[in-house]
């Protein structure tokens, strides 16, 4: 499938969930959400952003570490930031990812090497986002709480199985890049660190969210229902809208807090990421004027030659 063909599909399927959300609840839901955003909600959100992205690029960093691929923390920092505003502004969820992955690869010689780290870093990420997930529906009551258990099994046997299909030449390369860059030399302890800071840093943000909707329920209440909603959106989407709203109204529905609670926090938290990314669009601005400068400087000496005959 080529890429604007799937851009379409994740445009296409943003607008369903909006509109069957719309049909069902209206546009109040929506417009209470914009509304109820205010300024300490932002700069909570900008303030929870500075260690979460910082948890980001050391998790990246320690990666590549692995992988035997150099990268300074201050400069994984500003690449996180210019991958997650890109990540928001654009189709797919993945696009700042790619970029932040193919400028790192450049700048070291070796793109197909950034690719891997890159992949296995977010991947690292979910997984214990996962893992952390269960851990607290489990823990928490929840609208799923007596599914867990039958969805984790069948999540371990779907992985068991994609492992048993695959060839051995993949099995053997998937394993060496684990070995070397999750596993090695106690990398693994690192990344979950990071990988736990990260998904608290979002859920904090997703709790401060709806605290601003104008849920009043409580931490042991709203906890589970920040990691359900967060857990769908690592799916294709448009900038993270759609498939969150429509997973917040479910999950607040289904927990007696309502539908439209739901979809107001979900937008709420949706204006407060954007605003919380925008260091990353400072970071394209400098990128930018960077790789323009030298070209300029180039070009000024030529235009002020005389001409010859």
């Amino acid at each position: 499938m080529s890429l604007t063909v799937r851009t379409w599909w994740r445009f296409a399927g943003s607008a369903l969930v909006f509109a069957v959300l719309i049909w069902r609840l209206g546009t109040g839901p929506f417009l209470d959400g914009l509304r109820t955003v205010d300024g300490r909600a932002l700069a909570a959100a900008a303030v929870l952003a500075v260690p979460t992205t910082v948890a980001c690029a050391w998790r990246w960093r320690i990666v590549a570490r692995g992988f035997g691929v150099d990268l300074s923390l201050p400069a994984a920092v500003a690449a996180y930031y210019r991958s997650l505003f890109i990540n928001v502004t654009l189709p797919g969820g993945v696009v700042g990812d790619v970029h932040r992955a193919v400028s790192h690869g450049r700048e070291v010689s070796d793109v197909g090497r950034a690719l891997r780290v890159v992949a296995w870093e977010r991947f690292a990420g979910q997984i214990v986002q996962a893992l952390l997930t269960v851990a607290v529906l489990l823990a928490l009551p929840s609208p799923v709480h007596s599914s867990v258990p039958a969805v984790a099994i069948a999540s371990v046997v779907v992985a068991l199985t994609a492992v048993a299909v695959a060839g051995p030449r993949v099995r053997r390369a998937v394993a060496a890049d684990v070995r070397n860059g999750l596993l090695a030399r106690g990398a693994w302890r690192g990344i979950a660190a990071a990988s736990a800071l990260v998904v608290c840093g979002h859920a904090v943000t997703f709790m401060i969210a709806a605290r601003t909707a104008g849920v009043t329920a409580p931490p042991s209440r709203m906890l589970p229902l920040a990691l359900l909603v967060m857990l769908v959106m690592v799916l294709p989407s448009v900038g993270g809208w759609g498939p969150r709203e429509g997973a917040a109204a479910w999950a607040f529905g289904a927990a007696g807090l309502g539908a439209g609670a739901g979809v107001a926090t979900a937008v709420v938290y949706g204006v407060m990421v954007l605003v919380a990314s925008m260091p990353g669009a400072a970071v394209l601005v400098v990128s930018w004027w960077r790789r323009t400068r030298p070209a300029g400087r180039a070009e000024a000496p030529l235009a002020e030659q005389p001409a010859h005959a």
